[in-house]
């Protein structure tokens, strides 16, 4: 069914000058922008988003049960719901955007698949979570405190079923600085290709300064294995940007 609602507005928040920069926050501005922001600005977005989709069809027996933690506008559910539909899938999006939240709710409701779906406000700390087959944490947990990052990982593997999965996506950093500083030139050069100004890129990257904290793949793998994850494997990865399978 076709989209019903408007999500093609152009990102052109960071595109004049700023006397002052606020930290980076999803609010009323950057939700309706931002389908455009993040095709733009995360390379392979969209093969990631149809990729999850496959693999959950894959993954899922019968009626799943299915979070996807930080849901932003429904892309990642709605590719789940899609792909598994015929197996009747519970699917829990939580986001602790009210902005995301209301947008959303629209945007699922223009595709015959979306009554699949739950939305419910809240952030990764506090969600309450039931037993379930799969979760999906894609592009949320760098924005998570970093010292509460290994409390979500451990919830989302206590109320995995043996043999649930976790696919976790993130922007990491580089233990290397000269790999680091490279793959952030590729990064930078894609969003280039994609019509941002060197203005627009360095003023988004000063107001997530002290919004999206990174980690390396090295402390990723190592917090799943703290959590008890020893199955586990980049799925994939373009430049400084990869999602993770993780199974129980």
């Amino acid at each position: 069914m076709t989209d019903k609602t408007n999500l093609n507005k152009p990102d052109t928040i960071y595109s004049s000058p700023k006397e002052s920069l606020a930290r980076f926050s999803f609010n009323k501005e950057v939700v309706d922008v931002f389908p455009d922001m993040i095709n733009r600005s995360v390379p392979g977005y969209a093969s990631i988003i149809d990729g999850i989709g496959k693999i959950a069809k894959q993954h899922c027996a019968d009626k799943p049960v299915v979070y996807d933690l930080g849901c932003s506008l429904g892309s990642v559910s709605l590719s789940i719901a899609k792909q598994t539909f015929s197996k009747s899938p519970y699917i829990i999006g939580i986001d602790n955007s009210a902005a995301m939240i209301e947008k959303c709710s629209q945007h699922i409701n223009a595709f015959n698949y979306g009554h699949c779906i739950e939305l419910q406000q809240g952030d990764l700390i506090n969600a309450e979570l039931k037993s379930c087959d799969l979760v999906v944490i894609n592009f949320t947990l760098q924005f998570v405190e970093p010292t509460l990052r290994q409390s979500v990982i451990n919830k989302v593997y206590k109320h995995l079923k043996p043999g649930g999965m976790l696919i976790l996506s993130e922007k990491v950093k580089h233990e290397n600085g000269e790999i680091d500083d490279f793959l952030i030139d590729l990064h930078h050069n894609f969003k280039r290709e994609n019509g941002y100004s060197d203005l627009e890129i360095s003023q988004k990257r000063s107001a997530l300064e002290d919004v999206m904290k990174l980690d390396t793949i090295e402390t990723h793998k190592a917090r799943l294995n703290t959590a008890g994850f020893n199955a586990l494997t980049i799925w994939y990865q373009q430049f400084n940007f990869l999602s993770l399978i993780a199974i129980k």
